[in-house]
């Protein structure tokens, strides 16, 4: 119930917010409730993963993605997520969570998201998403084109070229 309370406050608090570009950067101030917290009293690992879903969700919002892919019958789609835990945030701490699409490609948009604490990363996660329609994926030139981006991807970083040669020697 916490998520679903947080997704509705996400969605109330984009919409209020200022819009965003394809390629800003979502900004969220946030703080560990206790509900986050594990039995070693720190934000439990997991939840890094669901607090990174307010951050897409928030993103897309402010910069129409959503509402336009909605329109079409489109739906967002995880494919992979890498994290980096770096330092601990503790029951009641505040936080940042940063959130940016770094670069795509044909069918996935590489995004990045730092957890930030006074400054300092505490986590970093890449993700891979893609947008599914009726007929599959959704070409990105296609889900940018929805808010009127036109325009090429950035420079794949080393580390998402990295992240995909080492899913690509994945088997299973």
């Amino acid at each position: 119930m916490n998520l679903l309370l947080r997704l509705l406050a996400t969605l109330i608090g984009a919409r209020r917010r200022s819009p965003l570009g394809p390629l800003d950067e979502s900004v969220m101030t946030l703080r560990v409730l206790p509900t986050d917290v594990d039995a070693n009293l720190h934000m439990n690992n997991g939840r890094y993963l669901s607090i990174m879903d307010l951050g897409r969700f928030d993103l897309t919002v402010r910069n129409g993605l959503l509402r336009a892919t909605l329109r079409r019958g489109w739906r967002p789609v995880v494919g992979s997520v890498v994290i980096r835990y770096r330092r601990s945030l503790d029951p009641l701490q505040r936080y940042e969570l940063r959130t940016r699409a770094v670069c795509w490609d044909e069918k996935w948009i590489y995004l990045e998201q730092r957890f930030e604490r006074g400054g300092e990363v505490a986590a970093i996660g890449l993700v891979k998403a893609l947008f599914v329609g009726k007929s599959g994926s959704v070409p990105t030139r296609d889900v940018f084109a929805t808010v009127g981006f036109m325009g090429d991807s950035p420079p794949m970083p080393e580390s998402v070229e990295l992240w995909r040669r080492s899913e690509a020697a994945m088997t299973g």
